[in-house]
């Protein structure tokens, strides 16, 4: 866990916000605190939700290349996701994504989960086709 302030200048969200979803008593793990999967399919969704749009139909996760855990979720929270496109390739994308709360109670952000996943634009037959242009 990091003890630096949340939400400083040098620290805001990246990317686009493009789900804001709230932490619910029946997502906790056995220490109370909201799971890890619960927060990376909230990040996933989001990510694809933005992979689609930009490769302009179906598209699949094929990677999670890093994820950082770096505060808890807890129950109240309100968590952002916020999407950034790293990168296209011929038929798949890097998107770089961040998580942050909202906590009861409190003012500011903070960060809790960060990561970058691989989506593969694919076709009707779920082969993979190429990224339009933008």
């Amino acid at each position: 866990m990091s003890d630096t302030p949340p939400d400083t200048a040098a620290d805001a969200p990246k990317g686009e916000l493009t789900l804001r979803t709230l932490a619910m008593p029946r997502d906790v793990n056995t220490n109370g605190d909201i799971f890890g999967g619960w927060v990376l399919s909230q990040m996933d969704m989001a990510a694809g939700i933005v992979a689609s749009a930009r490769a302009r139909g179906r598209v699949a996760t094929v990677a999670i290349d890093a994820m950082q855990f770096i505060r808890p979720v807890k129950v109240g929270d309100v968590l952002c996701i916020y999407v950034e496109i790293a990168r296209i390739g011929r038929t798949s994308m890097g998107l770089q994504i961040e998580a942050w709360v909202l906590r009861r109670g409190q003012s500011g952000r903070e960060k809790v989960t960060t990561g970058l996943f691989t989506f593969v634009a694919i076709d009707e037959n779920g082969r993979p086709r190429p990224v339009p242009a933008a």
